[in-house]
């Protein structure tokens, strides 16, 4: 991988001396949930992050987010060097193969101490038998990755993205779609938010030297920082203080595009996990009249918990409720700013959450285009004349961000595109795409839009 012109050099995982069979055993169970369906931030918070010793954890996060990275191409080295495919019930044997082969090709660890640990952890999950096998194909591995790597022809497993994605992005960005999938196998910034409501940019980076912490900032967005390496948030200079937050530079430009004045009420749906909300009030202070309306009532209590650290819960009410029925939550008086952070592919996070291309399946694009649809329509009824609508996806599929403006300005007579001018970024039909990586940031779609007098 580290070998392959597609896979640029990462940072790699330096490994505990405490307990390298704990981060593996959790890194093992972490998997093999994810491959059952369930998100990786769900499972990470009683597998790995349970890790009492911090070397143990980043190892264990390297190698998960490594497997569910390069997973299509971890998956054909296993089936070159396997003799007859694997069983599905034997899926822990599958998994131990492909955490070892990735620990080999991108991790400090010897690769005799990897091919150890790995026998051992496959004796212990109950797969006696696989010992063996696991061996030989390790060793194996060790001696042929060059000839390996040198007979990838397939782009599903060259690039390490299921066909499906990778299709759909190629259809969509004929001109950049290799550059958006090197793009999603790379590790994403750390981005930080600096709160303008208590430091300067150059003061905040200021205290980050002091604490030996290296930053630099970053172009694309005001209030941004990137550090130069991932780091426990409570660490950061007055962090439980609210004087920063962590938020990817393409995020922060939504409250920049809002464009809100003193008087205006503010609807933020689909508001978890509050990040955007949050930055509208620190960046409009004058904003007293803000709405966050959020389906999940668990992921709304993350919106409060930022709001409280951030010493913003005073100007915003929170209703858990669907956005699409407003009776729900809207007394009829109409808003002057609305925020759709709507549900979508996530396709523009896939470096940050690569988790994604395990789970996410083509059927689901239908599905969130819809409900999409059907929270555009609901807020318009809630937007006052010469009001103006910010929608904004995570994603770079165009049926999701395009073509979904595109429907909603055929059918609706009163709305008209503000356009977007900027330098980041690809003007679109409607709208504008940011690409994932382009500027240390994520990729999002953004689309301004005003309701007729």
């Amino acid at each position: 991988m580290a070998e392959n012109p597609t896979n640029p050099k990462r940072k790699q995982a330096r490994p505990s001396k405490a307990n390298v069979s704990a981060a593996r055993a959790a890194s093992l169970k972490a998997l093999k949930q994810v491959f059952n369906g369930q998100s990786l931030s769900a499972v990470q918070m009683h597998t790995t992050d349970k890790l009492e010793d911090a070397r143990d954890r980043g190892l264990a996060n390297e190698i998960v987010n490594g497997v569910l990275r390069w997973r299509w191409q971890l998956e054909f080295f296993i089936s070159s060097l396997l003799k007859k495919p694997l069983k599905p019930k034997d899926i822990e044997v599958q998994l131990i193969l492909l955490m070892a082969l990735y620990e080999i090709s991108e991790c400090r660890t010897p690769d005799y101490a990897v091919i150890n640990e790995s026998v051992e952890l496959v004796r212990k999950s109950g797969k006696k038998w696989a010992a063996g096998l696991v061996n030989a194909v390790l060793r194996s591995f060790t001696r042929e990755q060059e000839k390996l790597l040198s007979s990838i022809k397939d782009g599903v497993v060259r690039y390490s993205h299921p066909a499906w994605i990778l299709e759909k992005i190629k259809a969509d960005w004929p001109q950049d779609w290799q550059q958006i999938l090197e793009a999603n196998n790379q590790r994403p910034a750390f981005c930080l938010r600096v709160n303008q409501m208590q430091h300067g940019v150059a003061q905040y980076q200021q205290q980050l030297t002091e604490q030996g912490l290296e930053s630099s900032t970053v172009a694309l967005a005001d209030h941004a920082l990137k550090l130069s390496h991932g780091i426990d948030v409570r660490l950061l200079p007055g962090f439980a203080e609210g004087a920063v937050s962590v938020q990817d530079a393409g995020a922060q430009l939504v409250a920049e595009l809002f464009d809100v004045s003193a008087a205006d009420r503010v609807l933020d749906l689909c508001a978890a996990p509050g990040g955007k909300t949050c930055h509208i009030l620190e960046r409009y202070q004058s904003v007293n009249s803000l709405l966050a309306v959020e389906l999940d009532e668990l992921r709304m209590k993350r919106v409060s918990e930022n709001l409280h650290r951030l010493k913003l819960e005073a100007r915003a009410k929170l209703i858990a409720a669907d956005a699409r029925d407003i009776k729900q939550w809207w007394n009829g008086e109409k808003f002057d700013r609305i925020l759709i952070d709507a549900p979508c592919s996530a396709s523009g996070v896939i470096r940050r959450h690569p988790d994604i291309k395990t789970l996410r399946r083509a059927s689901d694009i239908e599905p969130l285009v819809k409900l999409q649809s059907e929270i555009l329509n609901a807020a318009w009824q809630t937007l006052a004349a010469g009001g103006e609508l910010l929608y904004v996806t995570c994603s770079i599929f165009k049926d999701e961000n395009q073509n979904q403006m595109q429907n909603f300005l055929t059918v609706n007579d009163d709305a008209a595109e503000i356009k977007i001018e900027a330098n980041w970024g690809r003007p679109c039909d409607h709208g504008r795409q940011l690409f994932p990586g382009e500027q240390d940031a994520d990729g999002f779609y953004y689309c301004r839009l005003k309701k007729a007098d």
